[in-house]
């Protein structure tokens, strides 16, 4: 079972299944704390009703301790796993682990909105939100891609289906700062299939005055109204070692 207290010793292996250093998570713990207090009165039990002890009495969970809390969600949300896995991993069964996945990606959701690390939403509001912070813009645009269940329809699954991850697949637009290297913007989820530009496209960007903006060729001919583009050209060797 995956515990805090036995993974902080272990920097690599924390980093690797929670995607923070443990000076970051650290930083995180106590506006995590907070929202979680704000969140859920202490006066009443996970299952809202009213407290016949004084918290802390009787039976304490596995995921008792606020760290242990915020380190399960930290890994769901790095590792994506089934939540038959995340309850082997932590000690809970299926459902106890979709109980807490559901009450603490609100909490994680508003902690990281407290510390002011939340990325935009809106893609029309992103330049004045970058003018706010007074970043350099330095941009890079991307899209990730992530593997999901297959969906059993027919339709749905031709929807989701990547022919370039040969998998089904949600995607979503990003864009980092390529100072600071903080993620700026996250669109909503499209399906597999879409095409990168045509994402970017849909969501409307706006871009702060003298924006320089980095892309891959997935983003070929998306020209948005920035100072400068500058996409990557992929290297010729494979090719004329194919040819010879």
């Amino acid at each position: 079972m995956i515990t805090y207290t036995e993974l902080q010793g272990n920097r690599r292996k924390f980093l690797a299944l929670t995607g923070l250093t443990l000076p970051e998570f650290q930083r995180l713990l106590p506006a995590f704390t907070d929202s979680y207090e704000a969140l859920f009165a202490t006066g009443q039990t996970l299952a809202g009703r009213s407290r016949q002890r004084f918290p802390g009495r009787g039976c304490q969970g596995v995921l008792h301790l606020p760290e242990d809390k915020l380190l399960f969600i930290l890994v769901y949300l790095k590792t994506y796993p089934l939540q038959v896995l995340m309850g082997e991993l932590f000690g809970l069964s299926q459902q106890g682990a979709n109980f807490w996945i559901h009450r603490l990606l609100p909490v994680l959701r508003n902690a990281l909105d407290d510390l002011g690390v939340l990325p935009e939403r809106n893609g029309v509001q992103f330049g004045s939100s970058l003018l706010d912070r007074n970043e350099q813009p330095r941009l890079i645009i991307d899209a990730t891609e992530r593997r999901r269940q297959r969906p059993k329809k027919p339709a749905k699954q031709a929807a989701h289906y990547s022919g370039k991850k040969k998998t089904h697949t949600d995607k979503n637009v990003v864009i980092v700062s390529a100072g600071s290297r903080r993620v700026g913007f996250l669109s909503p989820t499209y399906v597999g299939k879409t095409h990168d530009k045509k994402m970017a496209d849909q969501e409307n960007l706006s871009y702060p005055p003298g924006t320089v903006l980095y892309k891959d060729t997935g983003f070929q001919g998306y020209e948005p109204a920035v100072r400068q583009t500058c996409q990557a050209k992929k290297k010729a060797t494979a090719r004329r070692a194919h040819g010879r």
